[in-house]
């Protein structure tokens, strides 16, 4: 099975970096970003080979202090399902 990807439009994403379960370091692109109960949240799609892979997308809470930002897994069930639940309802 092939998977979709798009490739930057612009090359002005946003971008991260997260450990993934295996150690791999991995760049995230910032495809959308909210507000649920006075906490910040972004939504990441994996960057590989510049392209911005939209087959899979992570939420994560997000700290802003001044023009940096931090992110943190969701490691409470109770809050992923609220969170996760409310994204798609905006989408």
């Amino acid at each position: 099975m092939e998977q979709e990807k798009t490739q930057y439009e612009t090359g002005e994403y946003v971008t991260f970096h997260v450990t993934a379960r295996d150690g791999r370091d991995v760049e995230m692109a910032v495809v959308d970003e909210f507000d649920i109960e006075n906490r910040h949240y972004v939504v990441g799609c994996v960057v590989e080979n510049d392209e911005i892979r939209m087959d899979g997308q992570y939420i994560y809470q997000c700290h802003i202090k001044g023009d940096d930002f931090t992110v943190e897994p969701i490691l409470d069930a109770r809050e992923f399902e609220l969170v996760s639940r409310a994204y798609m309802k905006m989408s």
